[in-house]
């Protein structure tokens, strides 16, 4: 089941499937991609602002960072969780 990254439920573990790197500003996109985002890379959200507020927080791999949601919408994750259980 593929979602937006700002969709996925917390403490789901998910794997990034794509990214729509035009979507982002040019100062967005180079950061996701120093943090490591990119296509296969494992992620989870953690928690949000209260009030579904920004920011995110994101594991990505061991590190924790803080997103906003239109970043996290730019993301594409498939959830591990559902595709395990399908097998």
């Amino acid at each position: 089941m593929q979602i937006s990254l700002d969709q996925l439920p917390f403490r789901t573990p998910a794997t990034v499937t794509g990214i729509d790197w035009s979507s982002l500003g040019e100062a967005d996109a180079r950061r996701l991609r120093n943090l490591g985002f990119d296509e296969g890379v494992e992620v989870e959200a953690l928690h949000g602002a209260p009030f579904g507020k920004d920011p995110l927080a994101i594991r990505v791999g061991r590190m924790m960072v803080a997103m906003r949601r239109a970043q996290a919408r730019a993301v594409s994750v498939s959830m591990q969780e559902f595709e395990q259980a399908a097998e």
